[in-house]
Order: structure tokens, then C-alpha cells, then sequence
């Protein structure tokens, strides 16, 4: 069974969209990294097409830095499946999820492999509520907002996480990996 990990960048007053965060060499490298280490990514619509407009290629020449093409190249190259009731159909390495959620993450991490990666606000909420992601990484910005969305917003339960890991970057961000108590 593959596990099913979420990662996020978040500020220090919990903000996590992207626009707030300033991306640099060692976060793009770590989750370049954290994609190579899963089999596929999951995304709900919204963060596919998010990603899918920033990541997929053919990118004009001097449009990024160099140092950001290692992760470009690793999350084109990622199996995707997006979980939908909307998009008629995806490509770009993708394919849609329709369906229980419930059931059709379960059935994606039954699979033999390496694990699954999540990322967005939306899908990994209902993911937390079902009880299926088995690891939390938030990685948290020397940054204030001072606007939304929030991570986590509208949690039913509250579920307890103890720290496994923590990695500190030049920018000031850490990264803190969790797993959710037995």
C-alpha cells in the first residue's frame, strides 16, 4: 500500500496561497524532489489547472529562471490524476477521478509503489475529513499576509500529527513533515 502524502506552502499566518510566497532554488529542489519520490500527483481541478498553466511546456525562452527548470521537468513528467465532477476530460500526463473520493483514493493507494502526493487547499481538506492522508508536510515562510485562504478551513475533527522531520532552507522557510497519531 502507497502512502498518500500532502505538502503546502503556508506563511506564518497561515496563508497559503501561492502568490505570497517567494519561491527560491532550495524549495523549488525539495519539491522537485518530493514529486520524484511518488509514483503520481493528485490535484483537484483547480491546482491542476494552476499547475498545468505554470508548468507545462512549451515555456518562452528567459520566462523563468534556469534553476527552475529541474522541478518543471520533473512535475511535467508526473503522472497526474485530478479529481473532478467538471472537466469533461485532462492530458498532460493526467487523468481524471470521478466517483466516491473515499473509494477512489483508497483504490489509488492499495496500488503497490512509493506513495501518492497531494497538493491544494480543497481536495486535501476532504482528503484530512476521510482520514487518508498519512503524512503533512507544511512548509512555512518567514512571511505574513494578512489574507486567505487558509489551510484547513472548515476541519470537522481535529486530528493530532507528531513531528518526523524538519528541514530548515536559506530563505528561512521549514519545512515540517507530520504524520497523524495513532
Amino acid at each position: 500500500m502507497r502512502p498518500l502524502r500532502y505538502s503546502i506552502n503556508v506563511t506564518l499566518d497561515g496563508c497559503c496561497d501561492h502568490r505570497a510566497i517567494v519561491p527560491g532554488e532550495d524549495l523549488h529542489r525539495h519539491a522537485a524532489e518530493g514529486i520524484a519520490r511518488a509514483d503520481a500527483l493528485l490535484f483537484g481541478r483547480v491546482t491542476y489547472e494552476m499547475m498545468e498553466t505554470a508548468w507545462r511546456p512549451p515555456v518562452q525562452p528567459g520566462a523563468r529562471p534556469d534553476w527552475m527548470e529541474p522541478f518543471a521537468r520533473t512535475i511535467d513528467a508526473a503522472k497526474k490524476y485530478v479529481v473532478s465532477s467538471t472537466l469533461g476530460r485532462v492530458d498532460w500526463n493526467a487523468e481524471v477521478v470521478r466517483g466516491n473520493l473515499e473509494t477512489a483514493v483508497r483504490r489509488l493507494k492499495q496500488e503497490s509503489g512509493n506513495g501518492l502526493l497531494v497538493g491544494g487547499v480543497k481536495l486535501p481538506l476532504a482528503l484530512a475529513e476521510l482520514g487518508l492522508i498519512d503524512e503533512y508536510e507544511f512548509i512555512v515562510h518567514p512571511a505574513l499576509a494578512g489574507h486567505g485562504p487558509t489551510l484547513f478551513a472548515g476541519l470537522s475533527k481535529s486530528i493530532e500529527l507528531k513531528l518526523v522531520s524538519r528541514l530548515e532552507f536559506d530563505s528561512g522557510a521549514v519545512a515540517m513533515r507530520y504524520e497523524p497519531r495513532s
